[in-house]
């Protein structure tokens, strides 16, 4: 069975597209500027962009501004579509090594969402096999 521990999902600072899913972690779709900032005035200390430079709506200022507000960024690239047990298990290992808490992000939430929720069940000792095959169930791959 395929369970997940999460605390109840909330709006981050006031935030409409910002979701916190436990202390260490929130989810969203593309952040602005602004946000950014809001994230910074809430204690956040990352964030990891899953957008691919060429995706249609992809921020640049996204680089930019992080580093002005002392805001740990990376940008790693997955598209949804070619998500699999490697590209998890990188992915896996940036969230475990950057400070927390941490913001993922990707275009509309589905992909950081996704991601999130993998890596809180491999955290919870579900393994990676059952937890690909269930986020294939559940038409999230």
């Amino acid at each position: 069975m395929f369970l997940l521990a999460i605390a109840i999902i909330a709006k981050v600072g006031g935030m409409e597209t910002i979701r916190k899913i436990n202390d260490d972690l929130a989810i969203s779709g593309q952040i602005t500027s602004e946000e950014l900032r809001q994230l910074v005035a809430a204690g956040y200390k990352s964030v990891l962009n899953l957008r691919s430079p060429d995706e249609d709506g992809f921020q640049s200022s996204d680089r930019l501004d992080p580093q002005l507000l002392d805001l740990q960024y990376v940008n790693l690239p997955v598209k949804a579509t070619e998500i699999n047990p490697q590209i998890a298990l990188e992915v896996f290992q940036i969230i475990s090594e950057l400070p927390k808490p941490t913001l993922v992000h990707c275009d509309n939430g589905m992909r950081s969402s996704t991601i999130i929720f993998m890596y809180i069940a491999t955290k919870q000792g579900i393994s990676l096999d059952l937890v690909f095959r269930q986020a294939i169930n559940l038409g999230l791959l």
